[in-house]
Order: C-alpha cells, then sequence, then structure tokens
C-alpha cells in the first residue's frame, strides 16, 4: 500500500477479501476493481455508488470523499480481521449502526489476542480526521519494526 501511495492511487475497497496469500505466506493486494488514480489527492464518488460500509471510512460514506487516509482506516479494519483471523469487523452490528456508531466516535474494541501496541496502530488508522491518520510509508516501517520485535512468537505452521 505504502508503493501504491506513493503513485497517487486509492483502493477503495482494501479488506482481507481482496488478499490474495500465497504458500509461502506473500501477500498481495488484489481487486483494483474500485481503485482510482488522485489528481488533487482526492476522489470523489459519484452518487449511488455502493462501498463495503463496514470498511469505509467515515468521509467516503458521508460525502463520497475518497482519499489515500481513506485507504488508511479500511486497512485498520483490515488489520482487525488479520488478528481476529477472519472476523467479520463490527460484529453483531448492522451497516446502519456501525454508520451511526462511527459517526459518534465508536470504534471496535481491542480484540482479546491483539497486543497492545497494534491496537495502537489500529486506532491510529480510525482517527476522525484524516490528516491525523497516518502515512502507508509509516505504517510500513511501524509494522517492520513491530515483526522484527515479536517474530519469535510466530511461525508458520505446517
Amino acid at each position: 500500500m505504502a508503493y501504491i501511495e506513493d503513485n497517487k492511487y486509492i483502493h477503495r475497497d482494501l479488506r482481507a477479501a481482496n488478499i490474495l496469500v500465497s504458500e509461502s505466506l506473500l501477500c498481495k493486494i488484489a481487486d483494483f476493481g474500485l481503485a482510482r488514480v488522485i489528481e488533487d489527492d482526492e476522489y470523489s464518488a459519484r452518487e449511488g455508488a455502493k462501498f463495503p460500509i463496514k470498511w469505509t471510512a467515515p468521509e467516503a460514506i458521508n460525502y463520497g470523499s475518497f482519499t489515500i487516509k481513506s485507504d488508511i482506516w479500511s486497512f485498520g479494519v483490515l488489520l482487525y480481521e488479520i488478528i481476529t483471523y477472519g472476523k467479520c469487523p463490527y460484529p453483531g452490528m448492522t451497516k446502519g449502526e456501525v454508520i451511526s456508531s462511527v459517526q459518534r466516535g465508536y470504534r471496535m474494541p481491542q480484540p482479546d489476542s491483539c497486543p497492545d501496541e497494534l491496537y495502537a496502530i489500529m486506532t491510529s488508522c480510525w482517527k476522525h480526521k484524516p490528516e491525523d491518520r497516518p502515512t502507508f510509508e509509516y505504517l510500513q516501517s511501524v509494522l517492520d519494526d513491530f515483526y522484527t520485535a515479536t517474530e519469535g512468537q510466530y511461525q508458520q505452521q505446517p
């Protein structure tokens, strides 16, 4: 995603269902059907466009305004999917409940299996103001450091 960010693209559908994982655990982003080149750091969706609500940033839902920062929001939800082994985000909530709850400041709670440091990364992706969210370049650096610090705890399963 840092590469996509650097080349002024937005994905707009970043979620676990769109990540391909090889036998060697190499991950590749897929399904660029909603992806767009952004010229002024923003893409405005046409009225009536459909998006995966539980992964979509509030500004994109409310105003159709997509930026790389809305992909950052989705990345935080993707991290939730990863740490919960594929559970659907906002469990037990309808799309409408998610929209109104997030608008009021609700964020998904820390999953039991989630280290505090990773949850802090997730919540940084869910800042209400897009400009307060990190960049993918920053996230790549932080997650590389996180992986290095914790790699002994995780091993590839046979």
